[in-house]
């Protein structure tokens, strides 16, 4: 190829083996080994360990908490006069896979410069019960690794997926 060859990136990997383990293949032809790819780790902070009850916070430390998108930003995003910049979707991945392709995934758009984000969480299983990762994705967005990159998030417009997908708004860095 010639000077425009394009480098996968980690995500990218990701992506495509997960991809690649779901195709058969042609009548006729054997199917290809496909290697697990891993994130590097040292890249990605660890994820937190599931807490079932929210825990109680001190009165005398300051409070961290992301507070939801404002509504006129809401209103905006969901008219398209607000651009998404970039936008990431977990269906179908493990809670390990999503939190190091979310983490990179912000990183790398708060990096561009982008201010808000699209991540698809997916609603869940149809047996009725919320899904993992749209329960997860929430809580995640509020700890320590990602409060230097996330300023806010809601759910998105019905449009963009509703409550199987979340608007998230990145801090400015100057």
């Amino acid at each position: 190829m010639s000077g425009s060859e394009r480098r996968l990136t980690d995500e990218d990997r990701v992506l495509w083996s997960l991809v690649a383990r779901t195709a058969a293949p042609l009548k006729g032809k054997q199917a290809v080994e496909i290697p697990d790819v891993v994130l590097d780790p040292e890249k990605t902070p660890p994820r937190p360990a599931p807490t079932p009850t929210p825990a109680r916070q001190d009165p005398a430390k300051p409070k961290h908490a992301l507070h939801p998108l404002d509504r006129p930003t809401l209103e905006k995003l969901s008219a398209g006069r607000v651009p998404i910049e970039g936008r990431v979707d977990l269906h179908g991945l493990t809670q390990d896979q999503a939190y190091s392709l979310l983490y990179s995934f912000l990183q790398r758009a708060s990096a561009s410069g982008a201010r808000y984000v699209l991540v698809i969480t997916g609603k869940g299983s149809s047996s009725g019960g919320d899904g993992v990762l749209r329960r997860a994705v929430p809580a995640w967005l509020s700890t320590p690794a990602f409060r230097p990159l996330v300023s806010s998030h809601s759910h998105a417009a019905r449009h963009h997926g509703g409550s199987g997908a979340l608007y998230v708004r990145l801090r400015r860095h100057g």
